[in-house]
């Protein structure tokens, strides 16, 4: 029997009338988004009009006889990223945000997201959609317990029947073999690992299947661009101890792949194809005898060290930097323009393939929102006078990038220089971090909070999550959530606190940091960080004054760190203005001394106390 029932499709049913809420009001105060509520309706030129996609769909929801449909933001592998073909929540509603689920009645539709996008669906949703909390499937299900609602999958999606013709074509580029150079062990060595692991697993599991996109591309060593910023391929993977099945679009390969694979033998390390179409019957058909099915892997990929791009990715975002240093001034760059002009530094680089995601370029009132990405037709002017953070990272064949910086180029008010001062502080505290090895990060985590915790103020996303090696720049289960495993030496992942004001700007500082050995007083087994990114911090947004000695000496010694690994490089490209740069953004920093006033009143109470 299986361990697990197949349950790959995600589009559900609800055959049954939702009791609908009223949605949490959003008291938004901006000018960009929707008011419902007004005569006549204020709708901003960023929403989309869903009214002739709400009635096609509930015409086949009649015809199939629901009363209820659910449409969630993921795709058949539940990847995070989706490709175009596979938009089915921003096609149906206009909102485009990464996190949300649909519902559609005969008479209302909602859509379900969390605080970091209610602002972007408000700009993006015309009136026919009501905005509410985020709901989960463990919500649905207890709802339903003891009642006449039931969940149902069905075959056919039902809003590809109403995309139709307006629905892009499935991907058909080549699925291409990544070096070995760049992997570390070959597909036939990860094979006999993984047997080996079923072998010795307490729940003798027949076979294991991969659903996740990530998880094939990183068995096989193979790469496409399926989807967006993730270099992967529509695919599923059953292993046994005897067989190993790959579904995918075979036409896809050349000759020399399927030679690589050893497609044309029937051996226990040969690769037979199957139709990618024909993973639920097959899987199905194998779940049907006696045997145990292993659902996933609770790996990530540890990336080897002495690869990983940093210096070259540090490059392009100083070019970057520079640039807009030298430009944001003259009032000619926005948030989209400024994006592109990144992305084309990184394309620069050796063993470039893009971005690793789509580029956070947030300026001002923007960067509250903390996945906010530009558009060609909607962006912002860059301004000395406000804040801009900037989220972005690469994919390249020996690594993934995701590193975040927030600068301001003129002069920050007081609370902005502290809340980011606040931020920096939670970044350095939990990446000079000394831990007990077998650890969650979820146990940490507070150490990035704490700072800001201390005069009232937080932030609402994650601190961290994993980064793969040319796979997943958000590489489940690595990071600080509650959800992540232990954290263990040679694990890659992100250190993101950041601050958010409402309609004013927002804050986020994010490195890479490899999980490695502590060297302690004591003999134990100890872990800590070591910080990958090298890119200096705004100085300008630095309060010293704020900062411990410890957090100080912490800070300098990054900063000489960039130079002595940055510097080289600039020095050897010829980037004489870069490395002027760095050289000034990286001086050591020191504590300011007291204020004249603060000294006068020293001064003065020891007068007292020598005259008592």
């Amino acid at each position: 029997m299986a361990l697990v029932p197949w349950a790959c499709c995600p589009w559900l049913v609800l055959l049954c009338a939702c009791a609908w809420g009223n949605p949490k009001p959003v008291d938004l105060q901006t000018k960009d988004v929707r008011n419902c509520s007004s005569s006549p309706q204020y709708l901003p030129v960023t929403v989309v009009n869903t009214t002739e996609k709400l009635t096609a769909l509930r015409q086949q929801m009649h015809t199939h006889n629901l009363s209820a449909y659910i449409i969630p933001d993921t795709d058949a592998h539940m990847s995070e990223y989706i490709g175009e073909h596979d938009k089915r929540l921003a096609w149906i509603t206009g909102f485009t945000g990464s996190a949300g689920t649909a519902v559609v009645t005969m008479g209302k539709a909602g859509l379900w997201t969390d605080s970091r996008y209610w602002t972007q669906a408000e700009r993006e949703m015309d009136c026919n959609w009501e905005l509410h909390k985020e709901a989960s499937w463990e919500s649905y299900e207890m709802a339903f317990r003891g009642s006449d609602r039931e969940l149902v999958s069905i075959i056919s999606n039902l809003v590809d029947l109403v995309w139709e013709s307006e629905r892009p074509p499935a991907p058909s580029q080549p699925i291409y073999v990544l070096q070995e150079t760049f992997t570390g062990s070959t597909w036939q060595e990860k094979v006999s690992s993984i047997r080996s692991q079923m072998q010795k697993h307490h729940k003798a599991p027949t076979a294991l299947l991969l659903s996740a996109l990530d998880e094939t591309a990183w068995l096989f060593n193979l790469r496409s661009s399926d989807i967006p910023y993730n270099p992967f391929f529509y695919s599923y993977t059953l292993l046994t101890d005897s067989s190993i099945r790959l579904f995918v679009n075979k036409s896809r390969f050349n000759s020399e792949t399927l030679q690589y694979l050893n497609s044309s033998c029937t051996g226990s390390m040969c690769v037979q194809l199957e139709d990618y179409s024909q993973v639920h019957d097959s899987i199905q058909a194998y779940a049907s005898g006696a045997v145990r099915i292993w659902i996933g892997m609770t790996y990530t990929t540890y990336g080897l060290y002495k690869v990983i791009p940093k210096v070259r990715d540090a490059v392009a975002m100083i070019r970057y930097l520079v640039w807009l240093e030298k430009n944001v001034p003259k009032g000619i760059v926005d948030e989209f323009s400024g994006a592109e002009l990144l992305d084309k530094f990184r394309g620069e680089e050796e063993f470039s393939s893009g971005p690793s995601f789509k580029t956070i370029s947030a300026s001002g009132l923007n960067a509250a929102l903390a996945h906010y990405s530009p558009t060609k037709e909607f962006h912002r002017k860059l301004s000395s006078d406000e804040m801009y953070l900037l989220d972005s990272g690469g994919q390249y064949w020996d690594g993934t990038t995701d590193i975040t910086r927030t600068v301001h180029w003129g002069t920050p008010s007081a609370f902005q220089k502290e809340a980011y001062t606040r931020v920096l502080i939670g970044n350095i505290d939990l990446s000079r971090l000394v831990f007990p090895a077998a650890i969650s990060g979820r146990v940490i985590e507070a150490f990035a909070r704490r700072a800001l915790w201390n005069v009232g103020l937080n932030y609402g996303h994650g601190t961290g999550h994993g980064i793969g090696n040319f796979l997943c720049v958000h590489e489940w289960p690595v990071g600080f959530q509650s959800s992540s495993i232990t954290m263990g030496k040679g694990m890659f992942t992100s250190i993101e606190p950041g601050y958010y004001q409402d309609g004013e700007f927002g804050i986020r500082l994010e490195d890479v940091a490899l999980v490695v050995e502590a060297k302690t007083k004591y003999p134990g087994t100890y872990l800590t960080f070591e910080v990958v990114s090298l890119v200096p911090y705004d100085k300008n947004l630095i309060d010293v004054n704020l900062l411990s000695p410890e957090q100080l000496q912490y800070l300098n010694h990054y900063y000489q760190t960039i130079r002595e690994k940055v510097g080289p490089e600039l020095q050897r490209r010829q980037l004489l203005e870069e490395l002027a740069w760095l050289q000034q953004h990286t001086e050591p920093l020191s504590a300011k001394a007291p204020h004249i006033t603060s000294l006068f009143s020293l001064l003065a109470v020891s007068t007292l106390v020598i005259l008592s």
